[in-house]
């Protein structure tokens, strides 16, 4: 104990002390909880670094940066990969014909994808369901009628819905670009079950979906070379415009904001130098009393 002043009187060497205790209290628990905070960070960063997964490289995508909004040609093939490859296992539940117009096809050309599905609709004036055309405002249509004939077909694992799947997924673009490029044989040690396949940028390493990304695995009307990167590459960027519809709509507000703001800022520049100008230039003399 540090010595007190022999002035204080009792009741203040008892209030110095309370306070010496508080401050020791306060101190052991700021260094528990931060003992605390550390190990649980430990144990968070142990757990992700036994996970069997490999990060994603992390690509120079062309959508990158502030200016850059998406390669609308790659959308467009990205839509043919998705509409001969992927869709017969993965919906895209949130992604209508019609928001195809103006960013990967005509309105034409959206009708005339639409017109080649079957869609459900009525009651009729007889009171009767009916089989129809589709229409711009149809959603594209689900490759299974529900969840358990998804399951049924690929051994119990449900295909996720691909609208919003590279938001929903760590790094997304990357991600998913890695994942299709990046099956491989299994290490040793690893057992896979039937019906499944290693990917190692897959959590576990065994995935239920097989490698359908291969080199001229389709043709692409725009006569682009199909090869296996290229093809994982117009997907990706087709389900990075399914995930943000709103993308190129926010780079264009992003130039109008800074355009408007450097002019805004340099109006306000020039008022306040004109306001005050006559105040700052202004000399003040004073002359002293005789």
């Amino acid at each position: 104990m540090f010595p007190l002043p022999r002035y204080l009187s009792y009741n203040h060497h008892l209030e110095l002390f309370k306070n010496f205790i508080f401050h020791i209290l306060v101190t052991c628990l700021g260094i528990t909880a931060g003992g605390i905070g550390a190990l649980i960070y430990a144990l968070d960063s142990s757990v992700k670094a036994g996970d069997l997964a490999v990060h994603p490289a992390r690509y120079k995508w062309d959508f990158y940066g502030m200016f850059n909004s998406l390669d609308h040609a790659s959308v467009r093939r990205g839509w043919e990969v998705y509409k001969n490859v992927c869709s017969a296992c993965h919906s895209l539940q949130y992604v209508a014909y019609r928001h195809l117009v103006g960013v990967s096809h005509t309105e034409k050309e959206a009708k005339a994808l639409a017109a080649e599905i079957q869609v459900q609709d009525g009651p009729d004036a007889t009171g009767e369901y009916f089989m129809r055309p589709g229409k711009l405002s149809d959603y594209v249509p689900s490759p299974y009628p529900n969840e358990e004939a998804a399951r049924a077909a690929n051994n119990g694992a449900l295909p996720p819905d691909l609208s919003l799947i590279l938001n929903a997924r760590h790094d997304g673009e990357n991600y998913i670009f890695s994942l299709l490029t990046g099956y491989c044989d299994p290490p040793a040690g690893i057992k896979l079950q039937e019906g499944q396949y290693f990917n190692p940028y897959f959590l576990g390493g065994a995935i239920g979906m097989g490698q359908v990304i291969y080199d001229e695995v389709l043709e692409f009307e725009d006569g682009t070379p199909a090869t296996a990167s290229q093809i994982a590459k117009d997907v990706t960027t087709f389900l990075m415009w399914t995930s943000n519809h709103e993308y190129d709509d926010r780079k264009r507000y992003t130039i109008k904001t800074i355009g408007i703001g450097v002019l805004l800022i340099s109006g306000a520049i020039y008022l306040k130098r004109h306001t005050w100008t006559t105040v700052k230039n202004t000399k003040l003399l004073f002359v002293p009393k005789k």
